[in-house]
């Protein structure tokens, strides 16, 4: 046994297993050619960020149309900032948009899914100090003793002197220690953590390939840095890698803030003899801030957690489809072409995907939203919106409670069309849009509101323009038929009913028919805007009408 195998043997006694064991206990997948095995690996430190549920999508998306395996891994060796129970909530966020892991960590008191597992970072502690023991034996990993004031003040040296920060070169000082040495400080109790030995110079460059970004050049690696800290976890940059070597990963999706790291990364595939993965480095999310660009914040940002778009109602399949357009160029183009197909028929393709940071567009999210909600039946739009409602909106449930049918004839005007209507960007919105078609909420915003009816036109024009409509509304009528009996009323009230003669001498008249209409639009809704009169005005019925008529009249005088 030479001195590097004691030196191993010492730090790691209960270690028996080798790589090789490892290797055959995780063997290579049997896999159809081409498939991706790739993988979502948060932090289980918080809430499920828009990025991270970005880059998620994407891992996903490229596993499934490959007929390859995407895995939920944990990454819990951050113990410090750690939030309990967010595994889970990151869990049930995925599924919520549809995003469910082939294999992995499934949940608290879930058994774990796949046969390369444990799947979080926690449980595989014998497999990195496996593998940290092998380092050492080769003279690829070593104690390091320096302290936290040793440290800092090798900061402020390199800080004074302008020099590159770092564990490197010659300010390894660990590094120059002999084995011998290194057991004698064991020994003697001193505390240490294990550092890779990195063979790198910074001012050499390494070529790398990036699936989006193309062939790169970067910085070499020379920093020795911390595998294996002092409690006994792994550092990120060690447990990942042997975490994707042992799970077979092809492919890692990650946002384009780890390309710094990529250098580390690659030197210690190469210096474990590692099969390397390929990497797509994604754009980062970015958000306009006074005219600057910067990444959403989880701070800042109300948007920068998927739980805003849930508790605010975005419908999933928009903003997934809206992921979508930032993804791939491309997408768009095929939506236009494919209105009403499944949004996973599009294949996403790494080379397709932009360089530069996607601004995250908020009104194009609703654009999309809307366009999406405007093309559920009744039936399913009905069924979406309690379901929101169970979980944000129990008044919404109350509504659709009293008469589920009425609710769903409120929410179809002129849904049906080949064009449907397209009122609601969100299923928040539906509430306070719709409020005023119930008897109660009608009350309510009579008590509250101002009614916005034009100062130009006086209450006695109003009062009559009321009166003459209650005395003849044509709710039986077609849309046309009611609408030639909405002019008469205009006329008879001395309003044109003619835009186009109208505008030409508005002198002559107390208004258009466009005011008239509005009068009514105001009376049975205390809004300007609302859906198609004629239809609002079918749905409340005649005593309704009548009703709300009399109580603007009575409210004017």
């Amino acid at each position: 046994m030479n001195s590097y195998e004691k030196l191993a043997e010492l730090i790691f006694p209960d270690v028996k297993e080798t790589i090789e064991d490892l290797e055959k206990r995780y063997p290579k997948r049997n896999l159809p050619e081409g498939a991706i095995v790739s993988r979502f690996a948060p932090s289980p430190t918080g809430f499920l960020h828009t990025g991270s549920l970005f880059t998620s999508l994407v891992s996903w998306r490229f596993a499934k149309q490959t007929n390859g395996v995407f895995m939920f891994r944990l990454e819990d060796t951050d113990t410090k900032r750690e939030v309990k129970g967010s595994d889970v909530d990151l869990l049930k966020q995925l599924a919520i948009f549809g995003i469910i892991p082939d294999e992995g960590f499934m949940g608290e008191g879930n058994p774990e899914l796949g046969l390369y597992g444990p799947y979080r970072q926690s449980d595989r502690e014998q497999i990195y100090r496996t593998v940290i023991k092998e380092m050492v034996k080769k003279n690829l990993a070593y104690p390091c003793f320096c302290s936290q004031e040793e440290l800092a003040s090798l900061r402020a040296y390199q800080e004074e002197h302008k020099l590159n920060p770092g564990y490197y070169g010659e300010f390894a000082k660990c590094s120059k220690l002999t084995p011998e040495e290194a057991i004698e400080k064991i020994n003697n109790g001193e505390k240490f953590v294990m550092r890779f030995r990195s063979h790198g110079c910074y001012t050499n460059r390494v070529k790398v390939h990036d699936l989006i970004r193309g062939d790169l050049e970067l910085a070499q690696n020379d920093q020795h840095i911390v595998i294996l800290k002092s409690d006994g976890l792994p550092t990120y940059h060690f447990a990942h890698l042997c975490d994707d070597h042992f799970m077979r990963t092809t492919h890692i999706t990650r946002g384009e803030e780890w390309l710094a790291s990529l250098p580390i990364h690659i030197e210690l595939f190469d210096a474990l003899g590692f099969e390397k993965p390929e990497y797509a480095h994604l754009p980062v999310i970015m958000k306009l801030d006074n005219g600057n660009r910067r990444k959403l914040s989880k701070r800042k940002d109300a948007e920068a957690a998927v739980s805003y778009f849930l508790e605010e109602g975005y419908p999933v399949e928009g903003f997934l489809e809206y992921l979508l357009t930032i993804a791939n160029s491309n997408f768009e183009e095929w939506r236009l072409q494919n209105m009403n197909a499944n949004i996973y028929d599009f294949k996403l393709s790494f080379d397709k995907m932009t360089l530069d940071g996607a601004l995250f567009d908020l009104a194009k999210v609703k654009n999309i939203c809307k366009e999406r909600l405007g093309r559920l039946n009744k039936e399913e739009f009905t069924k979406r919106a309690y379901e929101y409602g169970k979980t944000y909106d129990h008044a919404l449930c109350e509504l659709i409670d009293r008469d589920p049918e009425y609710f769903k004839s409120i929410i179809n005007i002129e849904r049906e069309k080949e064009n449907p209507r397209k009122d609601y960007e969100t299923f928040k919105q539906i509430y306070p849009l719709i409020a005023f078609f119930y008897d109660d909420l009608y009350e309510e915003l009579l008590n509250t509101t101002e009614l916005p009816f034009n100062e130009n036109i006086s209450k006695e024009d109003i009062i009559n323009v009321l009166t003459s409509y209650k005395e003849n509304m044509g709710l039986e009528l077609t849309e046309e038929e009611w609408f030639n009996n909405l002019k008469q009323i205009a006329t008879k009230c001395g309003f044109c009913d003619n835009m186009k003669v109208y505008k030409k001498n508005k002198e002559a008249y107390k208004g258009s028919i466009a005011d008239v209409s509005e009068i009514i639009r105001i009376t049975v809704s205390t809004r300007k805007n609302t859906p198609n009169p004629y239809y609002v005005l079918r749905i409340l019925g005649k005593e309704r009408v009548e009703s709300r008529i009399n109580k603007i009249i009575e409210k004017l005088n």
